[in-house]
């Protein structure tokens, strides 16, 4: 909008503004300009600015010569970007105030948290949790695992009863048993997990320094798509996937399969099951019944030559037709394209009792297909080794996931629909 409204001189107006946008969003990404969390320090944003700016204003002038515009004003181009830099940080500053208001003042967006631990690391962060109101962390409770009486089940009752955000753990006052123990349970019940850092042994590979006013936290768990622009790029794919789905494929084939459906087995053409999903909160899953009518429908899964199962049923579950309304979901934000397959309430339940690091995989929005399932773990569990193994790679997705991991899965998911999957049952 600015460009328009400076003399520039632009002969190339849709090249400039093309050139321009994927310039800034690939700074953007590569300085992690919009990665601001909420203890994030005005200097930190002033340098995330500085920075951004530097490099969008050598690539501004390099469009004159990559481009041969001798013509475009200088001056002008230099007026556009001192503007373009003060707007864009009046917005981003604004912003930041208006949340760190919105925290202090109206108290939304506030995450409930407790403290383990009784020393004088425990007693800073619980005095910046009480004092810097801004940053929208509600103090619950401290537990002091030295003090007699400390027992750690009774801990994590609390925490389930008291819907605790996050976690915060002085490592020195645990025992490794312990810290192993909060690790455990923190990713069995979607809990946020942090560390005081000291000297003892953190059982992760991946661990990352967080600064809490001057005061160094170490978070366990690094996970992508928490990252804002990783976040949006993975939605934004979703949306234009799902819509080129519907409008190219669903809208004339979900005519034909009603049909096919309806001459077989009278009943709806959907079949609509409760699952799992983003936060273990339940959502309605679409599929195209591919089952005669019964009553055992949303309590037993499909097995190898099932009775139950249709003609055209067998047909549209082995080329795996049957999972395209999902497309709907994904469009309305319950699932991904990509992502750990969300498992039937009953299966969570039991699922999460039985195997560790179960409930990870509800860190990020369900799949239509995932990882788990191009490496042969989908349908039918027949042993525990299939739920364990498909966890692993559910887990290994969520904390190693990147756009062309997706695009990799899209593409093999598509393969083994056409050549057939023994599974597709």
């Amino acid at each position: 909008m600015f460009a328009y409204f400076l003399p520039i001189n632009l002969l190339e107006a849709i090249l400039f503004h093309f050139y321009i946008s994927i310039a800034w969003i690939v700074i953007a990404i590569w300085s992690e300009f919009y990665l601001i969390y909420r203890y994030t320090k005005v200097t930190h944003i002033l340098k995330l600015l500085v920075r951004q700016f530097f490099f969008y204003f050598l690539i501004l002038y390099a469009f004159i010569g990559f481009f041969k515009q001798p013509n475009m004003s200088r001056l002008a181009l230099a007026q556009y970007t001192v503007i373009v830099f003060l707007a864009v940080s009046a917005l981003k500053f604004l912003n930041y105030y208006l949340l760190m208001e919105y925290r202090e003042k109206v108290k939304g967006n506030l995450r409930n948290v407790v403290v383990i631990g009784d020393n004088r690391k425990t007693a800073q962060l619980i005095e910046v949790f009480k004092e810097r109101t801004e940053f929208g962390y509600n103090f619950i409770r401290q537990f002091c695992p030295k003090e007699k009486g400390f027992e750690i089940r009774e801990c994590f009752n609390y925490l389930l009863q008291n819907n605790i955000d996050e976690i915060y753990c002085s490592v020195s006052e645990l025992k490794n048993e312990e810290i192993l123990e909060f690790i455990n349970f923190a990713d069995n019940n979607l809990k946020t997990l942090k560390f005081l850092p000291d000297n003892k042994n953190i059982y992760s590979k991946k661990l990352k320094f967080e600064y809490y006013d001057y005061l160094p936290i170490l978070s366990l768990r690094d996970i992508p798509l928490h990252n804002p622009i990783n976040a949006f790029i993975k939605r934004t794919f979703d949306i234009v996937f799902s819509l080129l789905v519907i409008f190219g494929l669903l809208i004339w084939l979900t005519p034909v399969l009603a049909i096919l459906i309806w001459l077989e087995s009278k009943g709806p053409l959907f079949f609509v099951q409760k699952r799992s999903g983003l936060d273990n909160k339940e959502f309605y899953c679409y599929k195209f019944r591919s089952m005669a009518m019964n009553k055992e429908a949303d309590k037993q899964q499909a097995q190898k030559d099932d009775m139950r199962i249709t003609r055209i049923g067998r047909f549209i579950r082995s080329t795996s037709i049957d999972e395209l309304p999902q497309f709907y979901n994904v469009l309305f934000g319950d699932m991904s394209v990509v992502g750990p397959r969300p498992h039937m309430i009953r299966h969570t339940d039991e699922y999460s009792r039985k195997v560790d690091k179960y409930m990870v995989r509800h860190f990020v929005r369900p799949g239509i297909t995932g990882l788990a399932q191009v490496r042969g773990y989908r349908g039918e569990i027949e042993r525990d080794s299939d739920i364990q193994n498909r966890i692993k790679f559910d887990v290994f997705y969520i904390e190693n996931w990147s756009f062309l991991l997706d695009l990799k899965i899209i593409v093999q998911t598509v393969l083994n629909a056409l050549k057939g999957d023994e599974k597709a049952y």
